[in-house]
């Protein structure tokens, strides 16, 4: 299930973009990918949701929950067998007897809610500005040619080879290097599978 954006219409009519009913759909869906792209950077969904992760379980009695805040924990099962005998304690699981029953390491599958109650201000401006900015690659061009790659600097034909301008980004919704790490680091974001339900 996709999450919902992290900004919608209502925030660019605030911001003072004026979207005109036949673009509405399309907003819609470049919001949706903005929020993607910022989501896939941070590692985090942001906004609040509620997830089902399964996590390898150690010997260690702390087991940390991807995605903080974490504010609510539904179920918990290890191996499959559901547990109760665990606290939430700072964003993670604590266990006296520790998540790994045998000598090795165990499936420990978690329901939760995490993330914040509210997108912060400035994610909520990021999302806009992306989705507003390919919004005016759109309307650049007849029938939407505007979204295509067309800041090519150079262009070779033998070994096919083509080099764009600017840092090598291609569409508006890549972020860049510097943006990617920021928001990585704000929210903590690493590799993990989540789905929400």
């Amino acid at each position: 299930m996709a999450l919902p954006p992290l900004a919608g219409l209502a925030d660019l009519a605030r911001l003072g973009l004026t979207v005109t009913e036949a673009e509405e759909p399309l907003m819609e869906a470049y919001l949706g990918a903005a929020s993607a792209a910022i989501r896939q950077a941070a590692g985090v969904p942001i906004a609040e949701t509620t997830s089902t992760v399964t996590l390898e379980g150690a010997s260690a009695e702390r087991l940390s929950l991807p995605g903080p805040p974490v504010t609510a924990v539904e179920a918990v099962s290890l191996d499959g067998e559901a547990v109760a005998d665990w606290r939430l304690a700072s964003h993670a699981l604590w266990r006296a007897a520790g998540w790994a029953p045998g000598h090795g390491p165990s499936a420990v599958e978690v329901t939760y809610t995490h993330g914040l109650p509210e997108v912060p201000a400035d994610i909520v401006m990021l999302v806009c500005r992306i989705a507003a900015t390919t919004l005016l690659a759109y309307r650049a061009e007849a029938d939407g040619l505007g979204l295509a790659a067309g800041d090519v600097r150079s262009e070779r034909i033998g070994d096919y080879s083509v080099t764009y301008g600017g840092d090598g980004q291609i569409t508006e919704l890549e972020l860049s290097d510097r943006l990617t790490q920021r928001l990585a680091a704000r929210f903590g974001g690493g590799a993990s599978v989540m789905r929400s339900r």
